[in-house]
């Protein structure tokens, strides 16, 4: 058994905005307090960083990053992807944001060839439990793997599993927390369509959804948990959030993906496995929405974690550094490349974590 490349990043959120400069942009219509309509954001974005041609292309908000996941062709591709794919017009109630992509522009998740979309989040139900069902089938029909939402509870709570050439498995579960915004009644039931939400944070639900990994998990197998959770914006990761990591580990898993907040989040090494317990945001439409530009949200991570397979211990962490602008991904600059390390650096020191800038711009990790 030798070493497994993942390519792990944040929220992946191709509707609303970035929907309507797809080829198929589809309804536009919102319910948001002062916005009704998803051109908006494509406005809010051409005002900051200058026009769009459209439509454009499926790549076009990957931009570079393909190019640079090509680069390193990681044996699994993990994202976060937070909006629903469907034509449904059943606006979730008591929610401020509906994310929508209409399904004619699925091509827009091909492009980046995801092996799992992770679905337990807060935006997965904005267009109710038709735009939840919708969803599986558009990734189903696309050939695109997903875990954390389901028909029921138990299909929600099935790991994906993805093979890797010459042997081994990538085993993916899917989780969202209360503290990401997950009402309760998304959860799935037995008799109810809905997302593999948890009930809290204790050790004891930790052990709960290690030990549904373990069941399918086997030998050389590396074996992660995406969750959802924590609030949108800071890096302060609370002792819940790390004891419940911290267990996760304990109970074999090999690498905690975390992410909901729009920026990166601190960094950690525990017991020589990964924890991220924020990827930040990947793809989205939101250049043009002012505050909280202290964080440098329009700044975007590529994680590229290699993992010894017999042991499931870290062996590397590279991050490529991406800036968003006019809704596509484009390398960041060496200044912005030096700010992400300064502060990656800062926030993880506490958990004795330090990030370097490489001659190439990659940032890494170590411990």
């Amino acid at each position: 058994m030798g070493q497994v490349t993942l390519f792990l990043c944040g929220d992946v959120m191709p509707g609303r905005g970035v929907d309507q400069i797809l080829p198929h942009p589809g309804d536009p219509r919102l319910r948001e307090r002062g916005v009704h309509d998803a051109r908006r954001y494509v406005a809010e974005a051409e005002s900051v960083n200058g026009p769009i041609d459209r439509p454009v292309g499926y790549s076009w908000p990957w931009g570079s990053a393909l190019r640079e996941i090509a680069a390193v062709s990681p044996d699994a591709r993990l994202i976060n992807l937070e909006c629903a794919v469907t034509r449904c017009g059943e606006f979730a109630a008591g929610k401020g944001v509906h994310y929508r992509m209409n399904p004619d522009n699925i091509g827009v998740l091909s492009a980046g060839g995801p092996d799992v979309c992770a679905l337990a989040n807060n935006h997965l139900l904005d267009f109710g439990r038709r735009g939840l069902t919708d969803t599986l089938d558009e990734l189903t029909a696309a050939g695109l793997g997903w875990a954390g939402a389901g028909r029921d509870a138990a299909e929600a709570r099935r790991p994906a599993i993805v093979p890797i050439s010459g042997g081994g498995r990538v085993v993916v579960v899917s989780a969202g927390a209360e503290t990401s915004g997950i009402p309760a009644s998304w959860a799935a039931t037995p008799e109810r369509p809905g997302v593999n939400r948890l009930p809290d944070l204790t050790e004891a639900t930790a052990d709960v959804l290690a030990e549904r990994a373990r069941a399918v998990t086997l030998p050389g197998d590396v074996v992660v948990v995406s969750i959802h959770w924590g609030p949108n914006w800071g890096y302060r990761v609370s002792g819940e959030e790390s004891a419940f990591a911290h267990r996760l580990v304990d109970g074999g898993i090999d690498v905690v993906h975390g992410h909901s907040s729009h920026h990166p989040r601190p960094i950690e090494v525990y017991r020589n496995r990964l924890v991220l317990y924020g990827c930040g945001d990947f793809i989205d439409d939101y250049e043009g929405i002012a505050g909280y530009e202290s964080y440098r949200d329009d700044l975007r991570l590529l994680y590229f974690a290699t993992i010894d397979a017999a042991t499931g211990e870290l062996a590397e962490l590279r991050m490529a550094p991406m800036r968003a602008r006019r809704m596509r991904l484009r390398p960041a600059s060496h200044e912005d490349a030096r700010w992400l390390r300064s502060t990656l650096s800062r926030v993880s020191r506490p958990f004795g974590t330090r990030v370097e800038l490489r001659p190439d711009g990659v940032l890494v990790a170590g411990w």
